[in-house]
């Protein structure tokens, strides 16, 4: 079996090649690369493909290196950009791995290939013939929320190989088999982003304007700010205030106004009820379209904490659906994502988009 490989230089997809050899299959490495937005170069990515090239070098594989650039700027940070400028929370990750890893390579390199594996920590389980995505052993590092948007298609032609690992083996795998990258340290960028700095990528491209930072309880200013478009619904550092926590409640886009609420626990940062539009089911509606009060967990941001909620379906036409919590949810960002697993934290059903003013106007 032929399997086209995505590396990026690092030590979970150099373990993913390590393992798949191990277990016969025939291998193609790819690096996809991606230019800055200004069209030059990234330091950062010459430095990941040396890498992949002692990988390839290493195992005596073929190797190439493809360029998506002006796909990604058109369609994932494109998005971004769109998004933000709403006033609402983008999750580019997200976008990257549906419209970049999985749709552009696969449509011009990928479907040459029996299938394609990439170091994502996640597994597929079958259920009455039909394949769901999953979640990976380590849920500390599970990143099935960042392939809740992929097609089943998508999902059918590729392969985790380090799904059923944890962490902390992966490295000890590298280790062992003296991996150039054994000990190289996780990439903590957007995606292919690399080190471009994501506040200074907004910056150039929807510039500053200074506007009030108001207490939402008592209503008065208490800080300036550069821009709505700098901030989350729920952040709490970068805001520059004294005598925190504060955190981010609310943001009226029209006058450039943010609202914070100071402390912890404040009410205003919590809530039980989430709307979600545009819901995507990978492997379709698990409970066939009866969706009234069933029980799931869902995350609502990256995190390995598994929410309990109920969901149900408030339009099919619409794609619309309300996800009640058990708890109170912190930090609930309209044009995120919403992920919707099985009651057990197994499955990965899909995802839905945060609703709220403006999020009619995206389209994911």
């Amino acid at each position: 079996m032929k399997i086209a490989v995505l590396i990026s230089g690092g030590v979970d997809s150099a373990v993913s090649v390590l393992r798949l050899l191990e277990q016969g299959f025939d291998l193609h490495l790819f690096y996809i690369r991606i230019g800055m937005d200004n069209g030059e170069g990234d330091c950062s990515a010459d430095e990941d493909i040396e890498m992949c090239t002692l990988i390839a070098r290493r195992f005596n594989l073929p190797f190439d290196v493809v360029s998506l650039h002006q796909e990604y700027w058109d369609n994932v940070m494109q998005y971004a950009l769109d998004t933000v400028k709403l006033g609402l929370t983008p999750n580019p990750d997200v976008m990257c791995n549906k419209m970049i890893k999985f749709g552009y390579f696969e449509q011009r390199w990928g479907h040459e290939f029996d299938l394609t594996a990439t170091g994502h920590y996640a597994t597929k389980t079958i259920v009455d013939g039909v394949e769901y995505l999953s979640t990976g052993v380590d849920l500390v590092k599970d990143q099935t929320d960042f392939l809740a948007r992929i097609s089943y298609d998508q999902l059918k032609h590729t392969i985790f190989p380090i799904g059923d690992m944890p962490k902390a083996e992966v490295r000890r795998r590298a280790e062992e088999a003296n991996l150039p990258n054994a000990f190289r340290r996780d990439s903590q960028g957007i995606c292919f982003l690399g080190k471009i700095n994501y506040n200074d990528f907004i910056k150039r491209h929807l510039g500053e304007k200074e506007g009030p930072i108001i207490e939402i309880e008592t209503g008065k200013k208490i800080g300036t700010h550069h821009g709505y478009w700098f901030h989350t619904i729920g952040q709490r550092k970068g805001l520059g205030l004294s005598g925190g926590p504060w955190y981010v409640v609310r943001k009226n886009v029209r006058d450039n106004v943010i609202y914070v609420s100071n402390g912890y626990d404040t009410e205003k940062q919590y809530g039980k009820k989430i709307h979600i539009g545009q819901m995507h089911f990978i492997s379709g509606n698990p409970w066939q379209g009866d969706c009234n009060g069933v029980e799931i967990t869902f995350k609502n941001r990256h995190t390995p904490v598994f929410l309990k909620a109920r969901l149900t379906r408030v339009s099919e036409e619409d794609g619309e659906y309300l996800i009640e919590s058990e708890t109170p949810v912190q930090g609930i960002a309209p044009g995120q994502f919403a992920v919707i697993y099985d009651k057990d934290s197994r499955l990965c059903y899909g995802s839905g988009v945060i609703t709220g003013r403006n999020t009619d106007k995206l389209k994911v």
